[in-house]
């Protein structure tokens, strides 16, 4: 039997069989398409993501296929520059496109010896006290001891496990692609400028190899399932924007998207979990799917990986759902804001031109900013040090960089002076001596996913977070 099959072999699937891998999981990846999606919906990694890739050591291979755009991150596309003093090492935006993305998670998810099965779709499952049986199209059946579903926003692990997934349907819908184009480049970007004044979900850019990313709202709502759209549609909607199709031709890809806002009323039910698109969809304002995906699964393969190798606390699985519902419902929240300021309609245009003064102010500019990011994700652990939950920003640790120590998922003991020990966790947990003033404390402790569980200056502290997240202490 498996120890865990990941149904999705996506960002957010991919992301988390590597981090179950660290822990010698074994992991099998059940993705239903044949080969990689060609399909570029995101451009590019936030702040917490780019951190996430820093601290496994795979920062260096996303960099030399990205672009680092600083201040590119914006609240309903109003052009601010960041602030100076953002809390991170990586003010920017690492534009690169999803299917590399997809490509980089993948090899880390394979070299670390996760079994990825492409063409392997799952059209059910049961489960009962022991483990998990999930039902193949041939009619094959697979068992494992957990199942977690990343196979997006029509998840056939959520609907088997009978998990509401309430919200709003979409209200809008709009048409994606990549093609040539015979216009002139300085044509179309003037083109673009003009109608984005009033439009903003219109867009024509270079996407590299002679291709263009085209963005235009569709005419209307489809019924359904969303199909992509003919390439004569395409045309048309981006003549009625811009009054020309910028003589665009020999498409590589059409798609359709709205804005429909729904999450998933449970993460858990036994022994399945619910990861990425499959447990919230929200518009794309932002650009913050994939990466909101990416850090589920930061949040949970560690947990999981603890439940497997017998060390977990008795809730440990419980906190994925606690800790990231409410990120997910505050990213709905926004998105669903965004998409109304956007709006051409009197009344959003009113209160957009209100935040876009609000936004020389310094705090409400920072506010919004580390919302998109998510580098203001705090996860209630109680009341203490206004770092306690908090994601810790990169800071000089142990002669080096912390998230240098980072690179195993274990948990990790700053200790400035030397005078703390994990004794009985050495196992889950390692201890670095020296850090940066940064850290306005004595000692802290951090878990697998970077968030501050203790910090302070008492050993019965120290002990307690220790139980409290990684178990009980070995025997002597």
């Amino acid at each position: 039997m498996t120890d865990v099959i990941i149904v999705g072999g996506g960002p957010t699937g991919m992301m988390l069989a590597a981090e179950l891998r660290l822990h010698d999981v074994d992991v099998l990846v059940a993705e239903k398409e044949t080969e990689p999606l060609k399909q570029v919906r995101s451009l590019g990694l936030h702040v917490r993501s780019i951190e996430i890739m820093d601290q496994r050591g795979l920062l260096e291979r996303f960099l030399v296929h990205g672009t680092k755009y600083p201040n590119a991150g914006h609240f309903a596309a109003i052009d601010k520059p960041w602030p100076d003093t953002l809390d991170t090492a990586h003010g920017y935006v690492l534009g690169i496109p999803q299917p590399t993305t997809d490509r980089l998670l993948a090899e880390r998810a394979n070299e670390l010896g996760a079994e990825i099965r492409r063409g392997c779709e799952i059209v059910g499952l049961t489960q009962d006290s022991d483990g998990v049986e999930v039902v193949l199209a041939d009619g094959l059946r697979m068992r494992a001891r957990y199942v977690v579903g990343c196979d997006g926003g029509r998840s056939t692990v959520r609907k088997a496990l009978g998990i509401d997934f309430p919200g709003e349907p979409a209200k809008a819908e709009c048409l994606l692609g990549e093609m040539e184009a015979s216009a002139p480049l300085a044509d179309i970007l003037e083109a673009v400028t003009r109608v984005r004044e009033t439009e903003k979900r219109f867009g024509v850019g270079p996407s590299g190899e002679g291709l263009f990313r085209a963005v235009v709202p569709a005419e209307g709502i489809t019924s359904g399932r969303l199909a992509p759209p003919t390439f004569d549609e395409f045309k048309r909607q981006l003549r009625a924007y811009a009054g020309t199709d910028f003589g665009v031709h020999s498409p590589r890809w059409l798609s359709r998207f709205g804005d429909a806002t729904r999450q998933a009323q449970h993460y858990r039910r036994g022994r399945a979990f619910l990861a990425g698109d499959a447990a919230h969809v929200h518009p794309p304002m932002g650009g913050q799917g994939l990466n909101l995906g990416v850090q589920d699964a930061f949040n949970l393969g560690w947990k999981l990986a603890a439940q497997l190798r017998g060390w977990a606390p008795d809730d440990l699985l419980d906190t994925y759902h606690i800790e990231r519902h409410p990120v997910a419902a505050a990213v709905l929240s926004n998105t669903r804001a965004q998409s109304e300021l956007m709006s051409t309609q009197p009344g959003p245009a009113a209160v957009r031109r209100l935040l876009i003064e609000l936004l020389e102010y310094e705090d409400v500019s920072r506010h919004l900013i580390e919302m998109i990011t998510a580098i203001d994700v705090r996860y209630d652990f109680g009341d203490g040090h206004e770092l306690l939950g908090k994601r810790l920003r990169d800071i000089p640790a142990g002669g080096g960089r912390l998230y240098e120590h980072m690179r195993r998922g274990r948990g990790l003991l700053l200790d400035r002076h030397g005078r703390f020990t994990p004794d009985g966790w050495l196992d889950r947990v390692d201890h670095v001596v020296g850090v940066g003033e940064e850290l306005d404390a004595p000692a802290a402790l951090l878990r697998p996913d970077g968030h501050v569980a203790w910090i302070g200056d008492d050993d019965e502290g120290l002990d307690a977070a220790l139980t409290r997240w990684f178990g009980v202490a070995a025997k002597a």
